[in-house]
């Protein structure tokens, strides 16, 4: 063992490049990489976004391929191990030595401290769990070395995979954004309160998951359509907030097993759909106005981005992701209600559908303002959002008038709460004044409008990094979910508290 390990340890420490080899499901990835080793553990950097970095998250277990450069026969390590991005600032920074040692080639990106600020470059330890040394030209040509006090016990192994192919999924569908589906199924149902005096749970949660499925479903079709166009390909600007899941460009997901996922999840919510059918008119399959307000918004949803209509990609996006997440799930959810206390005909929507139009407004201007990051990948793709049609001004976008039209229509979100507050002091039928609770996060929007107007004035300075600039508007991004989600809550208590108060 003892000359084993010599072998081992004379073979890395005259190597500097290995060939890593990453995979998740039936998307395998290999890279070369300079490496540096501290006995038989092997440490190496990279940045973050790249695929083998995202499968290493995902699948931990990697395989490693070294041999030295000036050897002209068959002598290398076959090394079976597991991957980690180191996170101690003090073992990060001895790393960065030890591979600075090696080769200074990556210096200037790993001392950029607007890449170390947004987490783009990563220091990674690959621990061994077996050794194979291959030399055709010794006496024994194979020979294994076990790292038995490396390896996961089962159980761990088994829970670390299901906890990691959890998050595997939940990325996939975007659940942090169900947000824009919670919100007007929340509203629906507490204007059906307001309105009717009770509400029935049991439907509304259905009405909630089956809203999610959907929500589920259109992100998935969304990442399969512009995988499709290339636009997501083309997009060297994502974040957590525009550029898709990214699952396809990651390698976590092939482009068939999206596809596939999307149809299972509008599947699912079909049949959520006809169950709540069922019981509301005795038949799955009854024409009722809940199976057109269903098969509409699924509509508007799949064809954002896919063919034939690919509404996204002629100026007709926005529109759609307004009224299929304000509209459209908040009548599906008041008219189940509806339905479900009365059984009869005679439904009055208006109060709902005015009260979904704030929520409309800010979920389309969570869109509009991501679009500012996606501007160079649309124009690219001939994806003609009215972000590129408004900013399509040469070399560089001119934001200013599509950040105009974001500060106004933030504005007019906010003013269309005020009315409903106003009718509902005049009219208690239709309104309540509680719903002016829901001007609170106005605070927050005004916030996003100061940090814009900023980053617009940075954006317009001669010589600014048009590269890096778009990350710093990512503050902007999350104020506008977070208003969305505040006045969709907030609108949302202030008919809980009209109807019980």
């Amino acid at each position: 063992m003892e000359e084993l390990d010599k072998k081992i340890l004379s073979l890395l420490d005259s190597s500097q490049v290995m060939a890593l080899g990453t995979s998740v499901g039936d998307n395998p990835s290999a890279a070369n990489v300079f490496f540096a080793n501290e006995g038989f553990d092997l440490y190496f950097f990279t940045f973050n976004p790249t695929r083998k970095a995202e499968q290493i998250r995902v699948n931990p277990k990697v395989q490693c391929v070294v041999r030295p450069e000036d050897d002209s026969g068959v002598r290398e390590l076959q090394i079976e191990g597991r991957a980690r991005q180191l996170t101690d600032p003090v073992e990060v920074e001895r790393v960065k030595e030890m591979i600075l040692e090696v080769t200074d080639l990556f210096s200037p990106y790993m001392d950029d401290e607007f890449l170390k600020k947004n987490r783009v470059t990563g220091y990674y330890r690959v621990v061994p769990e077996v050794i194979k040394l291959v030399d055709f030209y010794a006496d024994q040509q194979f020979q294994w070395r076990e790292f038995p006090e490396n390896c996961e016990s089962l159980i761990k192994s088994v829970v670390g995979s299901l906890y990691r192919r959890l998050g595997l999924y939940l990325r996939a569908v975007r659940a942090p954004f169900f947000t824009a589906t919670l919100a007007p199924v929340v509203l629906g149902g507490a204007v059906a309160a307001f309105n009717f005096g009770s509400l029935h749970w049991p439907l509304f949660w259905w009405s909630l998951l089956g809203g999610i499925l959907v929500h589920a479903g259109i992100n998935l079709a969304n990442d399969y359509s512009d995988h499709v166009t290339g636009n997501d390909e083309a997009n060297k600007l994502f974040s957590p907030f525009n550029g898709g899941s990214r699952m396809i460009q990651a390698g976590l997901f092939s482009p068939p097993r999206i596809f596939l996922f999307s149809v299972l999840m509008f599947l699912g919510a079909i049949v959520v759909g006809l169950k709540i059918n069922l019981i509301l008119f005795g038949s799955a399959l009854a024409l009722s106005p809940l199976i057109w307000i269903g098969a509409g918004g699924m509509a508007l949803g799949i064809f954002y981005s896919a063919a034939p209509f690919r509404l996204s990609y002629h100026g007709w996006g926005d529109l759609a992701v307004m009224l299929g997440f304000g509209p459209v799930i908040a009548l599906g959810t008041h008219y189940v209600q509806h339905q479900a206390l009365f059984a009869r005909a005679g439904w009055d929507f208006y109060p709902v559908l005015a009260a979904s139009l704030p929520v409309a407004i800010l979920v389309g201007l969570i869109l509009f303002i991501n679009g500012f990051q996606d501007f160079e990948a649309d124009r690219k793709t001939g994806k003609r959002t009215w972000v590129v049609r408004m900013a399509d001004f040469g070399e560089y976008a001119d934001y200013r008038r599509p950040f105009t039209v974001y500060k106004r229509s933030l504005y007019a979100a906010f003013l269309s709460i005020a009315v409903l507050g106003i009718i509902g002091i005049l009219n208690t039928a239709f309104s309540t004044p509680w719903v002016l609770i829901a001007l609170l996060p106005f605070f927050l929007a005004r916030k996003a409008i100061d940090m814009g107007e900023e980053w617009l004035r940075r954006w317009d300075q001669e010589g600014a990094d048009h590269q890096r600039l778009p990350y710093e508007l990512l503050a902007v991004n999350a104020s506008t979910i977070g208003v969305h989600l505040a006045v969709g809550l907030l609108l949302s208590m202030g008919y809980w508290l009209g109807a019980f108060l």
